[in-house]
């Protein structure tokens, strides 16, 4: 009986500490409730939730997105990346270097996805490319975390879905 008691608390151990054992669906254990903004830009910053939600409603973009394999639409709301960006305002040493910066924006668990320069300000995609917190009118639910990142132009968007969002970066990545 003691053997199987400590055999039950090392496996609850291991699934709370380690993300190999943890329910896929379940969010990592260092969870951020904001997202910062560093690297290449003037003024680096950090947005919670609640100051995403207070912007004014002109900033406030709304989307709908198409779950493909479930057959499902869903309306979600959020900010767009390069409006946060902007805030931040990314530096550039003449008007060539903005063609060599990517952003990159970072999970919880580690997972990244890349965007150029050029895709978020000199296409349409920019445009549909948002730090989200609503999805259906409600907050996000728990496993995609407080705050998620979609690019909602990509044929598929499940690639450069960033759940438990809580990191960009903008980095140049040629000199």
């Amino acid at each position: 009986m003691r053997r199987r008691l400590c055999l039950v608390l090392i496996t609850m151990l291991l699934t709370i500490q380690s993300p190999a054992f943890a329910d896929a669906g379940k969010p990592p254990i260092s969870i951020s409730r904001s997202v910062s903004i560093t690297g290449g830009v003037e003024h680096p910053a950090t947005f919670s939730v609640d100051q995403l939600r207070q912007r004014p409603m002109g900033q406030i973009v709304s989307l709908q997105l198409t779950d493909k394999n479930a057959g499902t639409t869903s309306t979600v709301r959020g900010i767009r990346l390069r409006d946060l960006l902007d805030e931040a305002r990314i530096v550039t040493r003449d008007h060539n270097m903005v063609k060599k910066l990517a952003i990159i924006a970072g999970a919880a668990d580690g997972y990244k996805v890349v965007f150029s320069w050029s895709e978020l300000f000199n296409s349409p995609l920019g445009d549909s490319v948002l730090v989200l917190f609503e999805r259906d009118g409600k907050p996000l639910p728990e496993n995609e975390g407080p705050m998620a990142l979609v690019s909602g132009k990509d044929i598929k968007t499940g690639p450069r879905h960033v759940k438990w969002l809580q990191a960009i970066e903008v980095r140049q990545i040629a000199d």
